[in-house]
């Protein structure tokens, strides 16, 4: 099957057409957007992971024969971290964990990760086989500086207050077709101005000494280092639209004189091939700015709320042009609704959910990558996530979901049931993050699961990993459900499938407390049933049950899903996956 990508805008004018016919043989490179979105951490990094000490742990990992080069264990990489770079043993493994995230790796790979970083490690036999590629590695830990807050950056733009440099946020309006910048906020301007800046580090960090060159600074890069570098950079060569890695486009034979490749050395020319970068890198045509402004827009049914009077939210995706491996889905502002999926489109595409309020969102298929962006007063459950989700800046929202990772920062007063291998990440900029076991199940879950090869163990979903100075003993951040505050949730839909309880069960605390509640009703029904009211009073009595059920179901903000859910507008294949869409 091949893959299209839509006709790329010409970079004078990215409101453009890009003529494949002006130059037929000229490339177009753009950034893969999951090295930044799933692999970089919304925090300042580590100071050691700057160019100078990168460089001197690459020379270290080649030191240490097969364990160290060209694929890094995690043994050494521990040892490193911990004794040469002084990054903490959580440290280290979070950095390792984050980039195992990008590269996919079969089901044993991925179990062999999990049992590491759940501590069933005792021996270490499990971290002598676990390995990465050792330049890849290298430039993932480079990227985690596109975070950096620049203090002197800040100065001189006169900031009140040091930022990290960002493109700006979101706002919900729709840009402008004249505009020169695709879209606001979507950060895929921010990476791509990171690495236009810092592109020279980045090769300096590949690159090695030509010993046939009378001069010593003389660089060139091998074929192992712009494969490496493919774990960021692809595109395609205009009239042939087929996605290529960065290294088999660098080598066809019309780009080797701007490229810098020679056929007798089998490497590339340092300063060609860095123009050449730079001469041809453009805005992805598969990412999230591209898919808002070009994107399909999908009709998923909506029920309740703004639905009525003819508002919904807006629903985007490439999915009709993009290959399915780069298929993304923008949703955004559905207010006071209840929005329900499952589908093809939905399956293995990343997902934004963007500035959504009091609504309850299901998206129960699994995905590749979920972020979400100041939402407010929602919930929202998701099917398996392969990778990451990652919530930023919400308030009150309730997350329900089964991930490799999920982190949260900038969030105040929401509640995460998590079934995750990987320790959540509390970044910065919370207040009140409530931690939760994963509470829910719906007929295909457990084919879900499997699909993205998770699995039910390890759940560390309540041993967090703070970073960042806002976590203190005294003045906590997050905190554990209590017992006593726990109930199920229900997804409320009829779908087709085989799990029929919570993968992996509850913790044995919730499982007892929510026995002793289930004891509690049983009891009150009893006393009910044998108290000898006569007709009349039994109806006063079921009365004023209901009075108060339906008092507690406002306090709580459920009675508006209920009515929407009764109005029965939500078409069944919106859930059964039975729709393309």
């Amino acid at each position: 099957m091949v893959d299209h990508y839509p006709p790329p805008r010409d970079k004078s004018n990215p409101n453009r057409e890009f003529d494949p016919m002006m130059d037929e043989k000229q490339p177009r490179l753009w950034l893969r957007t999951d090295p930044f979105t799933i692999g970089a951490l919304q925090v300042a990094p580590h100071p050691k992971l700057s160019l100078h000490y990168l460089k001197k742990v690459g020379t270290y990992a080649k030191s240490k024969g097969k364990v160290g080069f060209p694929r890094l264990t995690y043994s050494v990489w521990r040892h490193i971290a911990c004794n040469k770079l002084n990054i903490s043993d959580d440290e280290a493994q979070l950095y390792y964990d984050g980039f195992e995230l990008l590269s996919p790796s079969p089901s044993d790979e991925r179990k062999k990760r999990q049992v590491l970083s759940s501590g069933g490690d005792a021996d270490g036999s499990q971290s002598r086989l676990l390995s990465v590629d050792t330049l890849q590695f290298l430039l993932y830990l480079f990227i985690q500086q596109v975070h950096k807050i620049s203090l002197r950056s800040s100065l001189v733009a006169g900031q009140e207050w040091p930022l990290r440099p960002r493109s700006p946020e979101l706002d919900g309006r729709a840009a402008s077709p004249s505009s020169a910048s695709p879209s606001k906020g979507l950060d895929e301007s921010t990476y791509m101005a990171f690495m236009l800046s810092h592109l020279t580090d980045v090769l300096t960090l590949l690159a090695e000494s030509d010993a046939f060159s009378s001069s010593a600074t003389d660089l060139y890069l091998s074929k192992e280092a712009v494969t490496a570098l493919s774990l960021f950079i692809e595109g395609a060569v205009d009239k042939d639209r087929n996605v290529q890695s960065l290294i088999n486009i660098a080598r066809l034979q019309q780009a080797h004189a701007r490229s810098g490749f020679s056929k007798i050395t089998q490497a590339f020319s340092f300063r060609l091939f860095e123009d050449w970068i730079r001469a041809n890198l453009v805005p992805s045509p598969f990412g999230m700015a591209a898919c808002v402004m070009s994107g399909q827009r999908l009709n998923w049914p909506t029920t309740g709320g703004d639905a009525d009077t003819g508002k919904r939210g807006k629903v985007a995706s490439n999915a009709s042009r993009a290959p399915k491996s780069h298929k993304l889905i923008f949703i955004s502002q559905v207010c006071k609704q209840t929005l329900a999926k499952s589908s093809n489109t939905l399956t293995s595409s990343r997902i934004r959910v963007h500035r959504c309020h009091s609504s309850y969102i299901y998206l129960l298929s699994p995905m590749k990558s979920v972020n979400i962006d100041k939402c407010r007063h929602s919930t929202i459950v998701l099917g398996p996530v392969e990778t990451t989700v990652h919530m930023h800046s919400c308030e009150h929202v309730t997350l329900i979901c089964v991930a490799g990772r999920v982190s949260v920062s900038s969030s105040s007063f929401c509640t995460l049931h998590l079934l995750t291998p990987l320790r959540p990440l509390i970044l910065g900029g919370n207040d009140t993050i409530v931690l939760a076991p994963y509470h829910t199940h719906y007929p295909q879950l457990g084919d879900h699961m499997t699909s993205v090869g998770l699995t039910a163990i390890p759940n560390q979903w309540d041993k967090p990993f703070i970073v960042g100075p806002d976590h203190q003993v005294d003045q906590p951040v997050f905190s554990l459900l209590p017992p006593h505050g726990f109930n199920m949730f229900a997804v409320p839909f009829e779908m087709e499938g085989t799990t029929k309880e919570i993968p992996g069960g509850l913790p044995h605390e919730y499982a007892d407390a929510l026995s002793a509640k289930q004891s509690e009703i049983r009891k009150f029904w009893g006393m009910a049933r044998d108290s000898g009211l006569d007709k009349d009073q039994r109806r006063q009595f079921q009365e004023l049950v209901e009075n108060k059920f339906q008092i507690w179901l406002n306090e709580n903000g459920l009675a508006r899903q209920l009515v929407d859910l009764a109005s029965g507008s939500l078409p069944k294949s919106s859930v059964s996956g039975s729709d393309s869409q």
